[in-house]
């Protein structure tokens, strides 16, 4: 069994925003970054993190990091993210699959989708604007 996980993180917990020292502070590294494939979709949420939504019909491509965590960090990174996000298989652009931070759908309801600027990092550069 191994003793790290991948895990693509798609909001807050990419370098230098604000959870990212959620990962680095229990043994995280950086990996890479990455798309999901084009079956994704992002939404705001109240501009503070975003959710992100796997859709049958095809729709965007997302950017995303893919870091590496020990198997022990892995729930102590989960349990500090907010309510409504999850984890899940995202199939990323090359067709593989990876542990992925999704959201659930209820917590997108009545939010602003942002699928469009293809990823959190586009978007708050158009909040500050």
């Amino acid at each position: 069994m191994s003793k790290t996980t991948l895990l693509a993180v798609n909001g807050t917990l990419m370098r230098d925003l604000e959870l990212n020292p959620n990962l680095i502070n229990v043994g995280g590294k950086f990996i890479r970054e990455d798309k999901t494939d084009q079956h994704y979709r992002l939404w705001s949420i109240n501009d503070v993190h975003p959710a992100m939504i796997r859709t049958t019909a095809p729709s965007n491509s997302v950017d995303l990091e893919v870091w590496e965590l020990p198997m022990e960090a892995f729930a102590a990174v989960l349990s500090n993210e907010p309510a409504g996000l999850a984890i899940g298989k995202v199939k990323l652009a090359d067709g593989s699959e990876v542990l992925g931070v999704l959201g659930e759908p209820w917590l997108v309801e009545g939010q602003s989708e942002i699928t469009e600027t293809g990823g959190w990092r586009n978007y708050i550069k158009t909040t500050k604007a």
